[in-house]
């Protein structure tokens, strides 16, 4: 049987505004997209795309603020346009993913402009409205993610509604059997124009509690990467995650499934949850939900190699029968990778990703190791940030660094027109040097991305780590019927051996994350210097 290709294909996820400008307006646009498809299977050979919000929007959450499903925003370009894109990359044999902001739209779309225009209009339900408390004050005390109360009052109607983030961006009431049908009329629109998968936004806040019970005060303290005060003091039981969450997914992945029968959609899902098996309910019980709830582990963990193998670990025990891993180390959500982790453990960091048995997502510039940008205050886009300082995501958001021309090659406008700076390291660190260079950290991803891509091992195999370690060593085994490959990553800075004997009947080294002059042959040991990665292709 063959496998899907969402099993044994890499994602490269594309944030929109910053990929490439092709216009000249100093934001990115779907015909930029196009004018660099041959990067995702000449340069790189990736065999999905997943592209950020491009639906029309007053962008008041930079398109994550829908104000229209079934259209393009004439700042990325239009339908025509993008059916282009499509129809380009199925050519290159190239899926295409989407965003589907599905927890809330704009508070500009008609939809919300009918439901706050009178109690008594036929889409008041579409959205979640309560009466306040007999003292005014909002229903609960539900807390919006980016700040304040998750309520807003609306004078004209004498109720408040309901926002998780920005009250830009009213949610959606899910339990109303005509959002159900019009959403998922959403999705039917874009399989119709050839769109092969779907990132859902939010999942877990598709659902909350119908009593509106106050959150507990949280009983476990954790310190989140993002310091974002009275919102991490609650427990967030009743605000989302209920659990008629579920059948909720599997009548989405029905529409997948039948919707223009024997292509079936992907469905992929934005899960945030501390426990693996907390998040492997997502994949249904009969794996009837999400295809991949995106894993966001390897983010949250403590980069070293006894942190990241329990991470691992963990992620594979709480895998139901049939459900299949994916792993992210980065997204426009994140601190860049390079510079949570530095310039030599970035180079281990994609060699594990593209090795481990699961899906990888690649974020756009990683491949070439773009770092966190300082942008200046004056210079500063993220709503989230601009409202509290220094929660902007803006750092890892800036333009991709093609070549070493002014913009970086992003755009031929003016620097200062530029929706957000590009770092002043692109002069060096972009794609067209990289391509010069043999150990550079394209050429790593290149080689660790064809290797991928020809070996079954590495796409399908199962898993199988090394115990017998040093502490900064994560070492595990690729295993498919007869092709096998031992990885190895040295996560510190110092020179080790790792004793191999029983481990394997011997091999020969592959791929290093140092320069490598020449294959050489192991047998009952391997060498890793000071952060070095390597793939050995173990005798069978």
């Amino acid at each position: 049987m063959i496998a899907p290709w969402w099993k044994t294909g890499v994602i490269y996820q594309i944030y929109l505004r910053s990929f490439r400008d092709a216009d000249g307006d100093g934001i990115g646009d779907l015909k930029g997209i196009l004018d660099k498809m041959a990067h995702f299977d000449e340069t790189l050979g990736v065999q999905a795309v997943w592209i950020t919000p491009f639906f029309p929007s007053p962008m008041n959450d930079f398109g994550y603020d829908v104000r229209n499903y079934t259209d393009v925003d004439p700042l990325f370009g239009d339908l025509a346009t993008f059916e282009k894109l499509v129809s380009a990359a199925h050519r290159r044999g190239i899926k295409v993913i989407i965003d589907f902001i599905c927890n809330h739209t704009s508070d500009q779309h008609p939809w919300f402009l009918d439901s706050r225009s009178a109690r008594d209009n036929a889409r008041r339900n579409w959205y979640v409205w309560a009466d306040p408390r007999p003292d005014g004050t909002p229903p609960n005390n539900w807390l919006s993610l980016f700040g304040g109360s998750a309520w807003e009052w609306d004078q004209k109607t004498g109720q408040y509604y309901l926002h998780s983030f920005f009250r830009e961006q009213p949610d959606l009431n899910w339990r109303s059997p005509e959002v159900r049908a019009a959403m998922l009329d959403v999705l039917r629109f874009w399989i119709d124009r050839g769109v092969d998968g779907f990132r859902i936004n939010n999942v877990q806040r598709l659902m909350k509690d119908p009593g509106l019970r106050d959150n507990p005060v949280s009983a476990v303290q954790h310190r989140p990467r993002r310091s974002m005060g009275p919102y991490h003091m609650q427990s967030h039981r009743h605000d989302r995650g209920h659990a008629d969450l579920h059948p909720l997914l599997a009548e989405m992945r029905t529409v997948l499934d039948t919707h223009r029968p024997g292509f079936p959609r992907l469905a992929i899902g934005e899960v945030h949850a501390r426990d693996p098996e907390q998040w492997a309910t997502f994949f249904g019980p009969d794996n009837d939900e999400l295809h991949l709830p995106l894993n966001y582990s390897l983010i949250t963990t403590p980069w070293n190699a006894r942190a990241v193998r329990r991470a691992v670990d963990r992620t594979e025990a709480a895998l139901p029968d049939g459900a299949w891993p994916t792993y992210v180390l980065g997204n426009h959500d994140e601190h860049r990778l390079a510079s949570r982790v530095g310039a030599a453990q970035a180079r281990v960091a994609a060699m594990l990703l593209l090795t481990l048995r699961g899906t990888p997502t690649i974020y756009y510039g990683d491949e070439i190791g773009m770092t966190e940008t300082d942008v200046p205050v004056q210079c500063q886009q993220d709503p989230w940030g601009v409202r509290m300082v220094g929660l902007g995501r803006d750092g890892c958001r800036t333009p991709m660094q093609w070549s070493d021309k002014p913009n970086g090659g992003f755009s031929g406008c003016e620097a200062q027109q530029l929706w957000l700076p590009v770092n002043d390291n692109h002069p060096v660190c972009n794609v067209s040097a990289q391509l010069k260079v043999s150990d550079s950290m394209l050429a790593l991803y290149r080689k660790l991305l064809f290797m991928r891509k020809n070996s079954p091992a590495l796409q399908l195999g199962d898993y199988r780590p090394l115990d017998r370690v040093p502490k900064d060593c994560f070492a595990f085994r690729r295993v498919h019927e007869e092709e096998e490959f031992l990885i190895a990553l040295n996560f510190g800075d110092s020179e080790m051996t790792v004793d191999l004997a029983g481990a394997i009947s011997g091999g020969k080294t592959l791929i290093s994350t140092h320069p490598l002059k020449e294959m050489y042959r192991v047998d009952d040991a391997l060498h890793l210097r000071g952060n070095e990665g390597l793939v050995v292709k173990v005798a069978r």
